[in-house]
């Protein structure tokens, strides 16, 4: 294999230090995923079968969850079988794939987070337009936008970067990355780089930006208003403002681990590298299904607590 044209297939090198309790790691990645669908599923059909869940402030909901199923199948089902191979390959063409699947999945989670954060600042802000700026064309619109604008940006980098010829044919990771892909070719990389930087700047900052100037609006409302308004205000954003950060924070290691590996054990890079697959789709059904008080009453009625 000596070109690009010519990869078969590519070794994922990050399992090497897996292997010795593989069935181990195994036994917790299948209960991770089985965990993931049954807990995503049964709050997405709470909010699905009770007509009082039909509401903006929900659906974003069930489309975060949705997000997560969609993470969750691009990782776990090639992770597991992984493990109990005894090589971990990958064609070019199926590593550009995950590749493509997950930066959207990740890169839509903001998105998400965003409108997230939108539909709470009118609702609490600016309660009198609620109705007239948070419509049912208005979610809609914001629900395509947050799987179809990521899609877009990252098709671009992941079509960029088959193009590239690639020098080296194993990454040191477990799971297909863009970055990892780049760094293993043998050509000139400079646009690949300017690009990346310019999709991780226009897909993250604006959002972030946004979210902490809708929370900080709303922290300064409910500072002026009654006792029972700001426990209604903590009630409804709490939850959200928690997948926030908890997404936020492991994004921002998975960025910085990424590009800086030096001092780093590989082991943590590893298991680093999926935590954005992991934490969130395990803990955003559980927070959701037992903060939010509407979805915890349909929950509780489903699992007769």
């Amino acid at each position: 294999m000596v070109g690009a044209l010519n990869v078969t297939y590519i070794t994922l090198e990050g399992h090497v230090q897996l292997l010795k309790y593989r069935y181990v790691y195994f036994s917790i990645t299948l209960a991770l995923f089985i965990l993931i669908i049954c807990s995503n599923t049964i709050v997405l059909y709470l909010i699905y079968v009770h007509e009082s869940l039909h509401e903006p402030m929900y659906i974003f909901i069930a489309a975060l969850l949705s997000n997560a199923l969609f993470g969750s199948i691009a990782l776990y089902p090639k992770l597991l079988v992984d493990l109990l191979s005894e090589t971990q390959t990958i064609s070019h063409s199926a590593c550009l794939l995950q590749t493509f699947l997950l930066f959207v999945y990740g890169s839509s989670e903001f998105t998400l987070l965003t409108a997230m954060a939108f539909d709470r600042y009118v609702s609490i802000c600016r309660p009198l337009q609620y109705h007239s700026l948070v419509r049912t064309q208005t979610v809609k619109l914001m629900l395509v936008l947050a799987w179809f604008w990521p899609a877009c940006t990252i098709g671009v980098g992941v079509i960029l970067a088959s193009m590239l010829q690639l020098c080296k044919f194993k990454l040191e990771r477990i799971v297909c990355d863009n970055f990892s892909l780049v760094k293993s070719s043998c050509g000139d990389i400079t646009v690949m780089h300017v690009y990346g930087l310019v999709v991780l700047t226009i897909d993250t900052l604006p959002y972030l930006i946004f979210i902490v100037f809708s929370y900080t609006r709303i922290l300064i409302i409910s500072l002026r208003r009654s006792k029972d308004f700001r426990r209604g205000a903590l009630r409804t954003c709490l939850p959200h403002l928690v997948v926030f950060m908890n997404f936020g924070i492991i994004i921002f290691f998975e960025v910085i681990q990424t590009r800086i590996s030096s001092g780093i054990p590989h082991i943590v890079r590893i298991i680093a590298s999926i935590l954005y697959v992991v934490i969130p789709p395990v803990f955003n059904p559980l927070i959701y299904g037992f903060k939010m008080k509407e979805i915890s009453k349909h929950l509780k009625a489903l699992l007769k607590l």
